[in-house]
């Protein structure tokens, strides 16, 4: 039931307008206000991003243009004397205020009650060496690590797992500060950047090449848990998610899979004891069914913005309504009406979401994707089919360009060479090298992505090939609706037959 000794509410909102704060949260922190607004609860938002929809006139009761920060935090918490604080929905720099704030005492000296995940709890996820010992105790298996805080502790950690390894900083947003090192060199240079954002890194045995799969659970403090959503990244292990394409529901792993990770995701969340939303992320060796646990994020993340528009669940206005002591039985979908939130949304489509970078508006910028957020956003497609999705995804993300086919001429020197490096344009690069007969076998063996996917996109290029061979006069019904059907447009149809009118509405021919 809900705790009727909270009457004032701090949240902590989105930050400053950078790449893994501002937009990314916002969504999250709007939701969490409104359902706050909804039990009659008086809010107060820390945030200084104005370019917000949670910042709007309104949405919170009181607003302080300050940065997220312990200083500025505590001053509010003197004068407005909050009953209590939402640590989960301003992203990373949100949660390492509030454990700060926790640290200092600040918390405990003004009374302030931590609604949803303990403290404690979001320290056990965001500490990598107590995150590790905590799966150890129920027997779930990590990636091989090692916490160190020194570049010579970091050195001898990666002697011992033998290269390459993965550089990661603790308490650090948007895989700051972390990438991948081959060899000493580069790992000093990894260690110098990972050190000046974080006191701590983690040293992991690289797995590249395996699958990074994601599940949105859900708990409430009666120990009720769901899993909302579950993600697949169309790049393997390596590359940041929010980098990565990613397919909701996934759509390569079998049953058993499946179901062996969702028991694991909800295992992991109840023995951390989150209350609320949190995003648990795997590596999955896609030779066998053994998997790693990368790592848990105890507060809504970019994917949870995704998963809640992919599933019709409002995955941070439920959060909010946890925090305040509700369980899941007693809450409804505030989305469908009538679902109760304690529903698992089953999905007969397909979501893709794509990364949009603006690289191109920078000189000496490294196109190439890693561990690290370089992305500025994203936008999702929703089709009845991958094809679909990922042909309405692409010509969304503002690089000009129609679909998957259909494209001006991508101009590569070496595509055997821009296949192996992941970077913003790879996908159109598979494009080419499918056009120019390069096999899904070929393709698999450079870029490491699941031959499922290929085979899809080959069946793009194949429905091209097929109108490329007829033209306007000869193109027949059931090819067009086929085209249709695997999302290709009258602009894509009208370049594949010839047809040279600039925006040719050739469906129109047909019904």
């Amino acid at each position: 039931m809900k705790d009727e000794s909270i009457k004032k509410v701090l949240l902590l909102g989105s930050g400053a307008l950078k790449i893994g704060e501002a937009g990314e949260f916002d969504y999250s922190g709007s939701q969490a206000l409104k359902a706050l607004r909804e039990e009659g609860v008086s809010t107060v938002l820390i945030n200084p991003n104005i370019a917000t929809v949670q910042t709007s006139e309104g949405v919170a009761d009181q607003i302080y243009y300050l940065p997220v920060q312990p200083y500025f935090v505590e001053r509010v918490i003197q004068k407005e004397r909050p009953d209590g604080i939402l640590l989960a929905f301003g992203g990373q720099t949100a949660l390492n205020c509030g454990v700060e704030l926790d640290r200092l005492g600040i918390l405990e000296k003004y009374n302030v009650k931590v609604l949803g995940t303990p403290v404690k709890a979001i320290m056990n996820t965001e500490d990598r060496e107590l995150f590790v010992q905590q799966l150890d105790e129920i027997d779930v298996k990590t990636i091989k690590s090692e916490a160190c805080e020194t570049t010579e502790q970091a050195r001898k950690a990666a002697a011992t797992l033998g290269y390459p390894v993965i550089i990661r900083a603790a308490y650090a947003l948007g895989g700051l500060g972390s990438g991948f090192a081959d060899n000493e060199e580069e790992l000093n240079k990894l260690c110098e950047k990972a050190f000046s954002f974080s006191p701590q890194v983690l040293v992991e045995k690289s797995l590249k090449g395996w699958k990074e799969i994601e599940y949105e659970v859900v708990r409430d403090q009666y120990d009720n848990c769901i899993t909302v959503c579950n993600m697949e990244n169309f790049d393997p292990l390596g590359i940041h998610t929010g980098e990565s394409i990613v397919i909701a529901p996934s759509q390569t792993l079998t049953n058993s899979e499946y179901h062996k990770l969702r028991k694991l995701a909800i295992k992991i969340v109840r023995h951390i004891g989150i209350v609320g939303e949190c995003n648990v992320q795997y590596a999955f060796d896609p030779k066998s069914e053994d998997y790693r646990v990368i790592e848990v994020n105890a507060r809504l993340s970019r994917s949870s913005a995704l998963a809640s528009k992919a599933t019709g669940y409002p995955l941070a206005f439920v959060a909010a309504k946890l925090g305040m002591g509700y369980g899941l039985f007693e809450l409804k979908n505030s989305v469908t009406k009538t679902t109760s939130a304690f529903f698992e949304p089953a999905l007969d489509y397909v979501v893709c979401k794509i990364p949009r970078w603006d690289l191109s508006k920078f000189r000496g910028v490294d196109k190439e994707l890693g561990s690290s957020m370089k992305s500025v956003g994203e936008v999702m497609a929703i089709g009845r089919n991958f094809e679909e999705a990922i042909q309405k995804g692409l010509r969304m993300i503002g690089q000009g360009m129609h679909g998957f086919v259909e494209n001006k001429e991508l101009e590569i020197d070496d595509i055997g060479a821009a296949l192996r490096e992941p970077t913003d344009k790879r996908i159109f690069v598979i494009s080419k090298a499918m056009h120019k007969g390069y096999t899904i076998d070929q393709i698999h063996d450079l870029t490491k992505i699941d031959h499922w996917f290929l085979h899809k996109l080959k069946h793009i290029i194949d429905v091209d090939e097929q109108l490329k061979t007829c033209n306007i006069n000869t193109l027949d019904k059931d090819l067009l609706r086929t085209a249709k059907i695997y999302g290709f447009t009258d602009f894509q149809i009208a370049r594949a037959v010839g047809w040279k009118t600039k925006l040719a509405t050739c469906t129109r021919l047909f019904w």
